[in-house]
């Protein structure tokens, strides 16, 4: 069955492409039509990827296009459920991701990072290199809380955020805790704004974070805690606060500040975050309730 499916669908692409090429032959000036049109694809697609390569919307179609693969496949198979649903999603729940829900935009987003070195076990040697990273970004904010020295650190994680590294003075620094701590000394050139620190490097100092809603904060948490939450709520980033008032330190993911922590616990949430969760390392971590009012799970 799958054989006559694949003759049939190749004879009805031969009888199109023979019939095409008939009426180029008998009408040349729809030759330069088609050359025309194939250019200005070409040139619309090439400047579509100019602007996007850079930033999260390049995520954001490679899992639109995976989709699309999806729907393809199941529409060769005859998984007519399948393909219902994906060509629905396609049609009208695409449209209503991008503009207006956040969560599922970042799904898709999800969706498009490149997960297959994770898939063949590649990364094992970055599990260490990132613990150490892990525990330079500790020190370094719980110096600056001896100090009552605000800061803001953005942990990139699988969906990249290039276009808030743009906003920002680049870097590509190192990470160390006294270059973090010199960074935001009050008065020098980047204290304000947020330090993205990504593919182990601190990318860019001095960025601008997307600001959360009055209703997604208390009233007495100030602007690096609005754009700490704001950042994870459009990311998968995670953002390490330091209040310059209290020298309290404060981790948001996933939308949720998570406040007051103290310096064991900073380490297990990021590890839990950036290696066990996406590496899938349980040998030395356990699940745990933490944090500040009650707890949180991380």
């Amino acid at each position: 069955m799958a054989n006559n499916l694949m003759n049939g669908m190749s004879y009805n692409l031969v009888t199109v492409l023979t019939t095409y090429m008939q009426e180029l032959y008998q009408n040349p000036f729809k030759l330069i039509l088609l050359i025309v049109d194939v250019g200005i694809v070409a040139l619309l697609f090439t400047k579509l990827f100019q602007i996007v390569k850079d930033s999260r919307a390049w995520q954001l179609l490679k899992g639109i296009v995976l989709i699309m693969i999806a729907m393809a496949v199941s529409s060769i198979l005859q998984l007519n459920l399948l393909n219902y649903i994906l060509t629905s999603f396609m049609t009208y729940g695409v449209v209503l991701v991008v503009l207006f829900q956040p969560e599922l935009r970042r799904s898709l987003e999800e969706l498009g990072s490149n997960k297959l070195t994770k898939f063949f076990g590649l990364d094992k040697d970055i599990e260490t290199k990132t613990k150490e990273e892990i525990y330079k970004v500790a020190i370094a904010a719980f110096e600056l809380s001896r100090e009552k020295i605000g800061a803001l650190i953005v942990l990139e994680r699988d969906i990249e955020i290039k276009d808030i590294i743009s906003t920002g003075v680049y870097l590509d620094a190192e990470i160390s805790p006294q270059v973090l701590v010199n960074i935001f000394v009050p008065k020098t050139p980047l204290h304000d704004g947020a330090v993205v620190i990504s593919g182990g490097r601190i990318k860019a100092a001095a960025c601008m974070l997307p600001l959360a809603g009055d209703k997604d904060i208390a009233r007495e948490l100030g602007t690096r805690h609005r754009a700490a939450i704001g950042i994870s709520k459009e990311s998968d980033a995670i953002a390490v606060v330091v209040s310059e008032e209290n020298g309290k330190v404060s981790i948001a993911k996933d939308g949720v500040l998570i406040a007051d922590v103290k310096e064991e616990t900073l380490k297990k949430i990021l590890i839990s975050n950036l290696i066990t969760k996406r590496f899938g390392n349980n040998k030395n971590t356990r699940s745990s309730h933490l944090g500040h009012k009650g707890g949180v799970k991380y």
